[in-house]
């Protein structure tokens, strides 16, 4: 399974922290990183994310409908355990349960073969350590910025880095 682990772009401010809304620089940045991201899977010969899963908040749902607009035959749905608070074991069970094919009974293929992530500060970047099990090969990920890296079972340090993009230039590195 890929995953790509995309923390939501630049957001203002609000009433609370859950109703933040991404700015016009957020908004103009995820879609470029989009353009950025497809190249680089095509490069690459990897394939487009086939789901996307994204965090209860606005923030989160805004970047990850840029997303679905750039990737149109990816479902996206929200998944509880990508708030902020929430634990790398509770986004590790999720991914498990996406592995079992009896788990995507509307899905063509059954499992999915490219999943995009969409959170939140710290949570992203406790992800990429926890999957890669290699703490700073990948920097902090900032506003908009993704990491993508394939995983051979969804569990500690089975993670293989493919490449990482961070705004504004989203040069694709590894």
């Amino acid at each position: 399974m890929i995953v790509t682990i995309w923390r939501h772009g630049e957001a203002g401010s609000a009433p609370s922290d859950k109703q933040r809304e991404l700015t016009d620089k957020g908004f103009d940045d995820v879609g470029f990183g989009c353009r950025q991201f497809h190249h680089a899977l095509e490069a690459r010969g990897m394939p487009s994310p086939d789901l996307l899963l994204y965090s209860p908040w606005v923030r989160t749902r805004e970047t990850a409908d840029i997303i679905a607009s750039a990737f149109t035959h990816a479902p996206s749905r929200e998944l509880e355990a990508l708030r902020p608070g929430s634990s790398v074991q509770r986004v590790e069970s999720a991914l498990v349960q996406l592995a079992k094919p009896e788990a995507n009974p509307d899905s063509d293929t059954l499992l999915p073969t490219h999943v995009v992530l969409v959170s939140h500060q710290p949570l992203v970047s406790q992800l990429v350590d926890y999957f890669m099990d290699t703490a700073g090969a990948v920097p902090p990920l900032s506003p908009g910025a993704f990491v993508t890296f394939e995983l051979s079972t969804p569990a500690r340090a089975c993670g293989e880095l493919r490449f990482w993009a961070v705004p504004p230039e989203y040069q694709a590195g590894v």
